[in-house]
């Protein structure tokens, strides 16, 4: 895959709506929930439309907007992926959530009511000023409205904590721990072949988690992919450190055959009824990905009362 202007929104915006229970993790992490992985996640349109003083529009993308859905509570989420700090954030933030309140405003009589985003920024980099808080502060005429933008700096976590907390979705940015090293690494190799070390460990610890049925196989392999993609934006003059690491990560990238297969199949199943090319779209995503029945079927999002069927049929082949 080729670079772009923005890869690691990229990233995060791939990993986000291709496995999409992995951010609840850090939904809990930033904001103090509780969420089991067992709740709906619903996607907002992430292009919005900022009215400006001259009268003209301007389109803004988000990172991120979301609906979790938990019994008959639903609760908005925002949050933006920032590679460095930028004191222009705040004000885009706000920018993003008024938008976001105010595409689905009620009015009921003479009063228009909106609802703000629970907003976060994820932050890549951070220095010692780097707040762990930023503030929204809403004067309006007689009261004052605040909400505070939790900030999680992504480069304070250790490995053990990102698997302790689950934190599966950091793991593709993981190599910015070690961003201030990579000329080390490029003339040391033995320093090189301790970061190398914790990527084979971090590898380890997926592949148990899917031969133990706590990850199948796909979410793997697109924290895997994005994770080289990162790195690969990351250390591009940094060749040892580069190749060392998506040697070790393996697999190809997530722009490939079989992520048009999955997202078609997924499409063709919901519009058509999953009987009708089903096991043929099983067996193309098994053969793309290198997945068994079940983790392929897991991966499509097939309904559990078809599994049994469609692995009777295709184990009788």
């Amino acid at each position: 895959m080729g670079y772009t202007s923005t890869p690691y929104d990229d990233v995060g915006h791939t990993l986000l709506y291709d496995c999409s229970q992995l951010i609840l993790p850090v939904i809990n992490e930033m904001f103090g929930e509780h969420y089991d992985g067992t709740e709906k996640i619903v996607f907002r349109p992430n292009e919005l439309y900022v009215q400006q003083q001259n009268g003209r529009q301007r389109k803004r993308i988000t990172d991120s907007s979301f609906c979790v859905i938990k019994g008959n509570v639903t609760k908005k989420y925002h949050y933006e992926i920032q590679s460095t700090e930028d004191n222009t954030m705040l004000l885009r933030m706000f920018e993003y959530d008024a938008q976001i309140a105010l595409s689905d405003g009620e009015i009921a009589g003479n009063v228009l009511e909106v609802s703000f985003p629970h907003s976060a920024l994820l932050y890549l980099r951070h220095s010692e000023n780097t707040p762990d808080t930023m503030m929204v502060r809403i004067k309006t005429p007689g009261t004052t409205a605040e909400y505070e933008i939790p900030v999680l700096k992504v480069q304070k976590y250790s490995v053990d904590e990102i698997f302790d907390k689950k934190l599966y979705y950091l793991i593709p940015f993981y190599i910015f721990t070690h961003e201030s090293r990579f000329k080390v690494y490029e003339t040391d190799k033995s320093q090189l072949q301790l970061l190398l070390a914790e990527y084979r460990h971090i590898c380890g610890r997926l592949n148990e988690m899917m031969e133990n049925g706590e990850m199948d196989a796909y979410t793997k392999q697109s924290i895997l992919d994005m994770g080289k993609k990162v790195v690969r934006s990351l250390a591009r003059d940094c060749k040892s450190v580069r190749e060392g690491v998506e040697k070790i990560m393996g697999g190809k990238i997530l722009d490939y055959p079989a992520k048009r297969i999955l997202n078609k199949g997924i499409a063709k199943g919901h519009a058509e009824g999953w009987d009708s090319a089903s096991l043929a779209l099983i067996k193309n995503l098994m053969s793309a990905m290198s997945l068994d029945i079940d983790d392929a079927m897991a991966a499509l999002k097939i309904p559990d009362d078809k599994r049994a069927q469609y692995r009777a049929t295709l184990m009788a082949k």
